[in-house]
This record gives structure tokens, sequence and C-alpha cells, in this order.
């Protein structure tokens, strides 16, 4: 499976009568942007994608009694996506422990919807988990999903798929988070990363 991951980072902004914004290709330090907003500049445009043959997306679903559905959600993101021009393959849904119920049928039901959402708009789908947060959100045997494609996350630092134990159905993941949190390529930090076959 090529594929990229797609990464969203969200900026909240205030307006006034006029607002001076920038846009560049080229990475930003928070450093840079905190000079940027001492001298009035409001807005940042980036380019993501291009000349990626490969992208996708994954969502990171909420949990809290202010959120929507399992399928509000993921037509929310799907139609941002799609509406903000978005080209993407894939939209993996992260499945890890965080804010989930301690009730493994709603937790499994919820996980259903936002595939069954996903199939309505015509959305290829993937699953984002590892065996830990698997056991403990739905039961590390529930395999109501394992049709789909599994990013594996395991931050053992290996590339490759060798220490992989089957569960929920899977007896091979497509994808291997392998690291966190590193400095990757091209100045890009903070970044995961990741293996295929």
């Amino acid at each position: 499976m090529n594929r990229s991951v797609l990464v969203f980072l969200a900026l909240e902004v205030a307006y006034s009568t006029a607002t001076l914004g920038i846009d560049t290709i080229s990475a930003i330090s928070t450093s840079g942007f905190q000079c940027l907003h001492s001298n009035n500049y409001a807005f940042y445009i980036g380019r993501v994608g291009q000349s990626m043959a490969n992208v996708d997306a994954y969502l990171f679903p909420c949990h809290s009694s202010g959120c929507g559905s399992a399928k509000q959600q993921v037509s929310d993101t799907v139609n941002a996506l799609r509406n903000g021009g978005a080209k993407f393959g894939t939209l993996w849904l992260d499945v890890e422990i965080y804010n989930w119920g301690s009730d493994l049928k709603a937790n499994q039901q919820f996980i259903l919807d936002m595939v069954a959402q996903c199939k309505s708009m015509g959305v290829t789908v993937g699953i984002y988990t590892n065996n830990n947060n698997w056991q403990n959100i739905v039961g590390i045997d529930w395999a109501g999903v394992s049709a789909y494609p599994l990013w594996w996350a395991n931050y053992n630092g290996a590339a490759n798929f060798n220490n992989f134990k089957p569960f929920g159905g899977w007896s091979k993941p497509a994808i291997h988070q392998y690291s966190g949190d590193v400095k990757g390529p091209c100045s890009v930090g903070n970044v995961d990363m990741n293996w295929y076959p």
C-alpha cells in the first residue's frame, strides 16, 4: 500500500478589518510563527501533498458528549476534505486509548458506524491501532473490521513486521508505525516513522 499520512494542523486566527498572512512551501518553526504574529501576520497557508503520489488522512474520533455521532464525525471530516479540494486515498480510523468508554460493545458499534459511513460515502477505510489499544477498547479477539487494512502502531524501532502478534482478526498489518516524535527528513520535525513492504 503506497500511502503517506496526511496530517492536519489547525490554527486559531483573530480577524480584523485588514488581515495580513503568508503562504510558503517551507517549514516554519514555532519561533518563526511567533515572530510573524508579533509583526501582525495573522494567517498562514501551507502547501500539502504537492508532488506526493500517495496521500492519506486519519480521523481521531471524539467521544465527549458535545461531539457528533460516529457517522456524523466521518461525514463532517470527509465533506471538509472534499470541499477543501483535498485528494486522499484511505481514511484511517484512529482507535487508540483516549476518551473511549468502558463498554466494549458500544465501542465496537462506534467503529462499525464509522466504517459504514465511510463505505456509504465511497471512502476507502483502514484501521489504526495496536494490540493494547484494541484489547482495552473492543476486546482483543473482536474481528468486526478485520477485512480492512491495519496500520499497526508499535514503537519498536524496527521497519518491518517481524514482531507482529495477530489480534482482532488481522494476521498481518499493511503499515507499521515503528517510531514516534522524531526529527524527520527535509527539516520536518516531530513526525512518526512508518514502513510498509
